[in-house]
This record gives structure tokens, C-alpha cells and sequence, in this order.
């Protein structure tokens, strides 16, 4: 082969290599890309071998701060205590849990939860004007009569359909709580 039609063609698979590449860069770090590895003619043997070390994470927790909740029913949503948003892009489920204790004396078993709402215009809209719950994920507590100012939910595994959730607490006890939300996100 002439030395021009080695450089066509070498220009040509160099176009066609990095062609091969474009969808794969607007791809995040985190997601599973497929990898495409043509051997070229003897002039551009591609040798290697491809490892992966390390732990591969298909999961991570997102932790929330501690939330003052005093008295507020679930109904009462103009009234719920905001605690920031679940960030849950790229996952499929999460396990949520709730725990906490007691900051006052309290006379009255009730619950102690957390409702998330996506954060979608519509969605928040009906939240807000109309104060319905679409989608709503949700997990709670059950506090006993003074038994015990310490309380914990079950772990509830619950799929995710949006990428964000807004988070509110509620307690129907008569007591204020400092709350903890507990996520971990998975595939």
C-alpha cells in the first residue's frame, strides 16, 4: 500500500474509532458503559487486557441531620417539617428507616414518620395547593406511652420512580422528637 493510502487509511480508522467513542462521553463515571475495541490492521495491533479492582458500589447511603419534630399530624401538610431532599438518580429502590428519641416528656403513643414526595412541578403543585400526596413514599415509627424515649421503624424497602424526593416529618404524639432519616440507595 502507498504511503498516502496508509495515512487515509489510518486517518480513517482513527475517525472511526473515536466515532465509536461519542456516545460513550456525555455518560457519567458511574454508569455502566459498553466499551467497543476494534484490532486494526498489523500496522495497529491494540494488545491489553481490561481489570477492575477494587469494590465495585451498587449502593450508597444518603445520611440526613437530625430534624426537630413537634406535634404535627400528616394531614396537617402546610404544617409538616421539611428535611431537605433524597437525591435518587440513577437508583431503582431504597430502604428507608426513621429513629430518634423524645426532646420533651410526652402522655401520648403515636407515630413518628416520614413522607416523600417527587420533585416534580405537578406533583409539588397538588402537594402544595391541595396538599395531596402522589407517589409518596413513606415509613414510620411507633411510639409507645412513656415505655421509652427512644424509637426506630422497620427497614422498608420501596421503589423508586423520580429522581428527587422532597422529605417531611410528621409525629402525632404530644411530645417534640429529634428525628433521623436513614437511606441507602441501590440498583
Amino acid at each position: 500500500m502507498s504511503r498516502p493510502m496508509q495515512f487515509v487509511a489510518l486517518l480513517l480508522c482513527t475517525v472511526l474509532a473515536l466515532a465509536t467513542l461519542l456516545p460513550i462521553a456525555h455518560a457519567s463515571s458511574e454508569d455502566i458503559q459498553r466499551v467497543l475495541v476494534n484490532n486494526f490492521p498489523s500496522l495497529q495491533k491494540v494488545f491489553g487486557a481490561v481489570t477492575v479492582e477494587g469494590t465495585i458500589s451498587h449502593a450508597v447511603q444518603q445520611r440526613f441531620p437530625e430534624t426537630v419534630v413537634s406535634p404535627v399530624k400528616p394531614e396537617e401538610t402546610h404544617r409538616l417539617v421539611a428535611a431537605g431532599t433524597l437525591a435518587a438518580d440513577g437508583f431503582t429502590s431504597v430502604v428507608l428507616g426513621v429513629s430518634g428519641q423524645f426532646k420533651s416528656q410526652f402522655s401520648r403513643a403515636g407515630t413518628i414518620g416520614v413522607i416523600l414526595i417527587p420533585e416534580e412541578d405537578p406533583i409539588l403543585r397538588a402537594f402544595e395547593e391541595a396538599g395531596k400526596f402522589q407517589f409518596p413514599l413513606e415509613v414510620k415509627a411507633v411510639s409507645a406511652n412513656n415505655q421509652s424515649p427512644h424509637f426506630a421503624s422497620d427497614s422498608v424497602k420501596l421503589t423508586l420512580a423520580f429522581p428527587r424526593y422532597r422529605v417531611y416529618f410528621y409525629n402525632t404524639t404530644d411530645g417534640t422528637v429529634g428525628a433521623f432519616l436513614h437511606t441507602y440507595l441501590t440498583n
